[in-house]
């Protein structure tokens, strides 16, 4: 087992990653930038080093700096999280050149896998199906001839894509230049890599994704699915494990799929391996995260499997000790990303400090956060701060308690998404699981945008309430006694304004 390993990130992912080297009593380092000086996962590590100013290019995405570090501060391997240089098949070269073990698969499958036609081809010749499109790169011209071949809607992809960018809907031939320009334009500044391909566009899709654990030995099991419909930008929001559409013949259809993609491609340490879904429950390979992924922790709740740790002793060149038949998914969990957005602003980013912050607790709770009462949210990274992850033995009592510990997480200083995820608890197409990719755009479009949330008003009308009928009262004789009841005005006042941060 490694005796240290350095965690090449930041926020509520480094800290989970901190701590899983902690319980495996492996010494562990951390590096920061000029803005994240003071950050939690700084706190948390053993050892910390500085890399550089803000700008992630300076920083987090240097691989001379990450693997300088590691090198100096005796590393035998880095742990690179998600997002920055995780899918980098450049950095796991590096890694391997230096000598320092990359915790996550090899160079070889991050190239095969972070291109994506040529992912779909490996799909295809490993035999699981694939949405009907192209298989290679197209000039402008060749995709305004595929697309009128195909028939519209179309969905334009960057070839190296991630994260939804450089995708594009396109509906009909009159939007088709407008979105090469933009999509070209997106792919180019977030990959390097302005190369488009088309597929066929599925309407009304859900989006559900198998995590799979493969060893060094090429011996792989599936964890079983998550259901990601629930995005905005392409962007995932809100996860749950098990989906509500999949039984265990479909699982188990799924879950062979994705490690025979694995398994083509070269693939060890864990992966998530995504499909979209039609309306007839027919799934189509979409891509594989050749990373650890934000929403694991929702598998992890559900059956009993740390995946951090199962990486790291991946990487060490550990075989896999759990068989596909001990798998088991117990109860059902849901995962709310908590980001650092004004969902009422069309989801822009709000930065600042953040001066009050309570967190929520109780049975079935897991909170992942990057951020404690007095810290600054910077405006150069990626807004999500944490993340709330709640089990349950069944999927109503799982969103009973995510909403109740929705109402009890207070960030304060800033904008959240937690006024958002408390309206998605208690909408009643996502209680019945009835959704899809297009929720958040068809239901929550208008959804009184610029504006607070709707409990806003009630609570400043409360508290005017309350101080008037206070002056009204007439002054009590003597002060206030031990177990006197309080006002239910008072008491619904107060509760409001905690949820609202106006107290």
């Amino acid at each position: 087992m490694f005796r240290k390993i350095l965690v090449a990130n930041r926020s509520e992912i480094a800290v989970r990653l901190l701590r899983a080297c902690r319980e495996m009593d492996i010494t562990c380092a951390t590096v920061f930038s000029d803005v994240d000086r003071d950050a939690l996962h700084v706190r948390y590590a053993d050892e910390a080093y500085h890399i550089g100013p803000a700008p992630a290019r300076e920083s987090y995405l240097n691989i001379d700096k990450i693997i300088d570090v590691a090198k100096k501060a005796g590393c035998d391997a880095i742990h690179p999280g998600y997002g920055f240089l995780a899918e980098n098949a450049e950095f796991a070269a590096r890694c391997e050149e230096e000598g320092i073990v990359f915790i996550g698969p090899p160079k070889e499958a991050i190239v095969a896998m972070g291109n994506k036609t040529v992912a779909r081809q490996t799909a295809k010749e490993a035999g699981a199906p694939v949405i009907p499109g192209t298989l290679e790169p197209l000039d402008d011209e060749g995709i305004m001839v595929k697309a009128r071949e195909m028939g519209y809607p179309v969905m334009l992809k960057a070839v190296s894509g991630g994260g939804g960018k450089g995708m594009r809907l396109v509906e009909g031939e009159d939007e088709m230049a407008s979105a090469i320009r933009m999509a070209r334009s997106e792919a180019k500044s977030a990959f390097d890599d302005d190369s488009l391909y088309l597929e066929k566009y599925i309407e009304n899709p859900r989006h559900v994704e198998m995590q799979i654990l493969v060893d060094r030995d090429g011996n792989g099991i599936y964890l079983g699915e998550r259901e990601c419909s629930i995005q905005r930008r392409h962007q995932k929001v809100i996860e749950e494990a098990p989906s509500v559409l999949i039984d265990e013949d479909l699982r188990r259809r799924m879950g062979e799929a994705a490690l025979k993609v694995a398994r083509a491609a070269g693939y060890y340490s864990a992966g998530t391996v995504e499909f979209l879904m039609d309306r007839d429950k027919n799934f189509y390979f979409l891509e594989v995260n050749t990373r650890l992924q934000v929403e694991h922790p929702v598998t992890e709740m559900v059956t009993g499997i740390d995946i951090v740790k199962e990486m790291i002793k991946i990487a060490a060149g550990e075989p896999l000790t759990i068989a596909q038949d001990e798998v088991r998914m117990r109860g059902h969990a849901i995962e709310c990303r908590i980001y650092a957005e004004d969902p009422y602003n069309n989801f822009l980013p709000s930065p600042g400090t953040i001066w009050g912050l309570r967190l929520p607790g109780g049975p079935g709770v897991r909170v992942d956060i990057g951020v404690f009462e007095g810290a600054v949210v910077p405006m150069e990274y990626d807004p999500i701060i944490g993340k709330l992850i709640v089990w349950g033995k069944d999927r109503r009592e799982a969103v009973e308690r995510t909403r109740r510990a929705l109402s009890e997480f207070v960030v304060k200083g800033i904008k959240t998404t937690i006024p958002f995820h408390e309206r998605v608890m208690d909408n009643p197409l996502f209680l019945e699981g009835n959704f899809d990719t297009t929720f958040i755009d068809t239901v929550f479009k208008k959804m009184e945008e610029g504006r607070e949330p709707r409990y806003l008003d009630v609570a400043l009308a409360t508290t005017a309430v309350h101080v008037h009928l206070e002056e009204m009262a007439p002054k009590a004789a003597a002060p206030a006694t031990r177990g006197q009841a309080i006002s239910p005005w008072k008491l619904y006042g107060r509760k409001l304004q905690m949820r609202t941060g106006l107290c």
